[in-house]
């Protein structure tokens, strides 16, 4: 990568996969959002969109490279993602196919499952463990356990606990 992102730099394009995190949540959503940056230019900017689409695959990571388009091979791989949630394995395939060598998560005490797969592929994952993307979950699981339920693979009566286990 010729472009070496500052802490700064990852705290700003966080607050941008914020930002669509909450689209996501006022459209009825799931509030999830994530941008691609190249070079420090964003690239585009997505959120989960599954029950606004009614669509099986529209996560925030999926929507964002969707949004992105067709791009060169050594753009993606010299590019970042920013995501409010730890990626699912859809997710992290997509960005393991397009080799983008660093993933920035909000969040992953909420959920958890692919991150041990994108370090042994050579990702360079940092967790910012962002009270915002925090809250955002807490209350999605709590106001919408049903929307989450659907989201992560499970029926609703099998969230009982720790959502962190389950799989998306």
């Amino acid at each position: 990568m010729t472009w070496t992102p500052t802490a700064d730099d990852d705290r700003r394009f966080l607050s941008l996969a914020i930002e669509q995190a909450r689209k996501s949540w006022d459209e009825g959503g799931v509030p999830i959002g994530a941008v691609l940056v190249h070079d420090g230019e964003v690239l585009a900017a997505g959120h989960n969109q599954r029950v606004q689409k009614d669509s099986a695959i529209f996560h925030g990571e999926t929507d964002t490279i969707e949004k992105a388009g067709r791009l060169r091979a050594s753009v993606y791989r010299e590019s970042v993602l920013y995501t409010t949630l730890s990626p699912c394995i859809m997710c992290s395939g997509t960005a393991l196919l397009y080799e983008i060598p660093r993933i920035v998560v909000g969040e992953n005490r909420t959920f958890e499952m692919a991150e041990s797969l994108l370090r042994e592929r050579g990702v360079t994952v940092d967790v910012l463990d962002d009270p915002e993307c925090i809250a955002l979950m807490e209350r999605m699981i709590a106001e919408r356990p049903e929307i989450w339920s659907e989201d992560i693979g499970v029926e609703a009566a099998e969230l009982g606990g720790q959502a962190k286990s389950q799989q998306r």
